[in-house]
């Protein structure tokens, strides 16, 4: 073989070496590529629900949501997009309050008229809070209970667009405590927000083809219009109630502390019913008889320190209920059938509290034919109690 042949096999020879190399090259590096765009599909597949919420799509609790919008007949709700609704609160700028399911906003509609925007906290319970909002009120038409006007789901975000109560919440007016200077309230108008309330609770209970057990009514959760009528608010807990139940199943205690009957927080008492609502209605009552919360754990004196039991004294010696001011005589009038009224709703065991239409009887009727229930059977607490949800 001559030279020159051999110098040609060497060429060959390093060209052949060469691209088998680039293919090897080619190929590894191809599989390396395939292995990550799969990696990179299976984490997307892996996180997709995540990502869906992150993007505003649906997340499958929404589509439980959607489903439920249908079912209840809330789908005719007035439905906004989450950018509409921060252009009617100018980007969430004034804010009204907080309580324990979200943060509450003024807000404008297109039309002018002013709103309510209340944005959910983000929760473990896949959106509960805003179907019990939107399968309560949805269905309700009271002038007590507060117009549910449109709701915004998009991704994780739950907006609820209410009527707007321009005096408020009642808390703000019966606790006359900080440096705000807030002018107490007349008698004749505690006594026709105390009706009031009566009213759209009698109608949640009897009024609406499915009944409507609310949970947690307590003075943050009524709220006044202008000419202080007061209206139900936060159905966060409520819950629907077949009309041929009496006796309620609940899988958990829910309410807040303070306002909860028993029954609620140990089933030993009795069933859950309707008269659990009663028992919070009355506790409420009291602290609007009182100007201050049931328990108070400054009180000098340890019978002072739970007010249902401090004022059931004062009503059987026939005492002023009020020691902070002084009341005439009509208006001790009004104090005394609340507070009477009030105590009997809140009796240990259901059988003995009235229901929200007998409430609106005794409330109505001549004073002289109220009788004294009996004393509270529960201990007086030595701390005030927590102010939160339980549920």
């Amino acid at each position: 073989m001559s030279t020159k042949d051999l110098t040609r096999l060497g060429v060959d020879s390093g060209n052949k070496w060469k691209k088998s190399r680039r293919r090897l090259v080619i190929g590894v590096t191809g599989g390396a590529i395939a292995g990550f765009l799969i990696c990179i599909t299976i984490l997307c597949l892996y996180k997709l629900p995540t990502w869906k919420g992150h993007f505003g799509l649906n997340t499958n609790s929404n589509k439980n949501i959607e489903a439920l919008l249908k079912v209840h007949g809330a789908i005719t709700l007035k439905r906004y997009k989450l950018s509409n609704v921060k252009k009617m609160t100018n980007n969430f700028k004034v804010k009204l309050g907080q309580g324990g399911f979200g943060s509450v906003y003024k807000g404008k509609l297109p039309n002018g008229a002013p709103v309510a925007v209340k944005i959910l906290n983000a929760s473990k319970k896949d959106g509960e809070e805003f179907m019990n909002e939107v399968a309560s009120i949805s269905r309700t038409s009271h002038i007590n209970v507060v117009t549910l006007l449109g709701f915004s789901l998009e991704g994780r975000k739950r907006v609820l667009i209410y009527e707007f109560m321009p005096n408020g919440s009642l808390d703000k007016l019966i606790y006359r405590k900080g440096p705000e200077t807030i002018a107490p309230l007349s008698w004749d108008i505690i006594y026709e927000i105390a009706i009031g309330i009566a009213r759209g609770l009698e109608y949640l209970h009897i009024g609406c083809n499915t009944r409507i057990l609310h949970f947690d009514i307590k003075p943050h959760n009524i709220l006044l219009d202008e000419k202080f009528c007061p209206k139900i608010s936060d159905f966060g807990l409520a819950k629907l109630c077949p009309r041929n139940e009496s006796i309620i199943s609940l899988s958990d205690a829910r309410g807040t502390m303070g306002y909860v009957a028993p029954e609620v927080l140990n089933r030993h008492f009795a069933g859950v019913s309707l008269k659990s609502d009663v028992y919070s209605y009355g506790m409420m009552l009291l602290e609007m008889v009182g100007g201050r919360k049931n328990t108070n754990a400054e009180a000098s004196n340890m019978s002072e320190i739970y007010f249902p039991h401090w004022i059931f004294k004062r009503l059987k010696l026939g005492s002023d209920l009020r020691l902070e001011e002084e009341i005439a005589p009509e208006e001790n009038e009004i104090a005394k059938r609340l507070a009477i009224v009030g105590l009997w709703c809140i009796q240990t065991f259901p059988n003995d509290r009235p229901t929200m239409s007998r409430v609106i009887d005794m409330l109505e009727v001549n004073i002289n034919s109220l009788e004294i229930p009996p004393k509270p059977l529960l201990s007086s607490p030595t701390t005030s109690l927590p102010e939160s949800s339980i549920s």
